[in-house]
Order: C-alpha cells, then structure tokens, then sequence
C-alpha cells in the first residue's frame, strides 16, 4: 500500500479504510449466520445414520464430539493443587483483576506495566 505523504491524509485515509473494513464485517457476520443456520439446519434434518448428503462437488455429514467442561471450579482447583498439574491451566494473566489491584497500588508480584501504543482517530471539528 502507498501512504500518502501527509499526515492529514493519513488520517482521512485511515478513516476511509476503517469505514470499508466495517462495511466488509457487516457483509462477513451475515454471511456467518447465514452459514450458521444452513449448518443448524442439516444438523436438525440429516438423518444421523444416513451416512451424509452429497452433492455435486461436496458430502456433508453430522457427527458428534466430545469436549470438557469444569463442573467444579473447586474440585478442579483442589486437584491441581494436590498433583501440581497446573498445565490444566492456561497461562493467561486475569487484566482486569491484575489492573484492580495496580489502581488499588498493590504490587502484583511478577507482573510488570507495558506500554501500548494505539491512535485514536476522530471527526475534525468543522468537517464532515
């Protein structure tokens, strides 16, 4: 992509581009339940033992999987702490319980602020 030579027209530009990109989005999320209830509809009307519908050029077919759930925070939590299998686990910092504590000037152990750089982009007054 060329980028025009001022900032001003990065600016307009960069507007432009979001509007096209949010237009595309709306078109993407139809498309997305579209596809949602063409899939919620096989699966309500393909007969499970069928073997599949083919067409043309594709088969489809309904099957099941499995896939778990915690049923029970604290048993899980009493679990890992007993046998250490803390891979059960994601990696993942909480933010907004970790930011609570930093407004709160508590030192979160281990954690350490990062600065992110981000722009914000707005109508200029006058203009359209």
């Amino acid at each position: 992509m060329k980028f025009p030579k001022s900032m001003s027209a990065c600016a307009d530009l960069l507007y432009d581009l979001r509007q096209e990109r949010l237009a595309a989005d709306k078109v993407a999320a139809k498309l997305k339940g579209d596809e949602q209830a063409l899939i919620d509809h096989i699966i309500d009307n393909l007969p499970k033992d069928s073997g599949g519908a083919v067409g043309k050029h594709h088969k489809v077919e309904v099957y099941t999987d499995q896939k778990l759930v915690v049923k029970d925070w604290d048993e899980l939590y009493k679990y890992i702490k007993r046998t250490g299998k803390f891979e059960l686990l994601q990696r993942r910092l909480g933010e907004g319980a970790a930011q609570e504590l930093v407004d709160d000037r508590k030192k979160v152990p281990g954690v350490e602020p990062f600065t992110v750089v981000k722009i914000s982009l707005t109508a200029a007054k006058g203009r359209g």
